[in-house]
């Protein structure tokens, strides 16, 4: 994305933002500049992968890979924080509800320029994993305005996405 603050401005009040940028050489200047966005327009700063990164700044949370997952558990007893996890598979998502994480990312749900090669899970198989779940899970992969409504019968507890927000 060629910029992330101009996507987050058109989040609505309540939304979260996920700033991965693993390899951004200004990761933190990026961090400080979504942290004052999303406290001015309501949103939620999470970051991935760098808890020390996260308090450093103040963000709401942060997100782990499915990896990483157990870490959660670590990073619990910060009360006010928002923890979630990236999962690919029931083993995934389990791992996730069970390591503390209070939602998980199910991906990738449609075919994804990001990640071409993966096969995507579809509709009927997101939904079968997704049932008996403790944890919200969000749909996140290849998700555009066509075809987020194919979502709308399932338990997922909201959509998650790179360019059905910034277009």
């Amino acid at each position: 994305m060629s910029n992330p603050l101009k996507a987050a401005e058109k989040l609505p009040r309540g939304s979260g933002i996920i700033m991965r940028d693993y390899e951004l050489e200004e990761r933190e200047t990026l961090a400080l500049k979504l942290i004052s966005l999303a406290r001015r327009s309501q949103l939620k700063l999470l970051i991935a992968g760098d808890p020390e990164l996260a308090i450093k700044i103040g963000a709401s949370g942060i997100h782990l890979s499915e990896i990483r997952a157990t870490e959660a558990r670590r990073w619990r007893h910060r009360k006010r924080w928002l923890i979630t996890v990236a999962a690919h598979s029931r083993t995934g998502l389990r791992c996730a509800s069970t390591c503390g994480a209070d939602a998980a990312l199910l991906s990738p749900v449609f075919k994804t320029t990001t990640h071409p090669n993966i096969r995507p899970l579809g509709v009927h198989k997101f939904n079968l994993l997704s049932i008996g779940v403790a944890i919200p899970i969000y749909a996140l992969g290849g998700i555009n305005t066509k075809n987020a409504t194919k979502l709308l019968h399932t338990p997922a507890a909201g959509i998650a996405g790179i360019g059905v927000f910034s277009t």
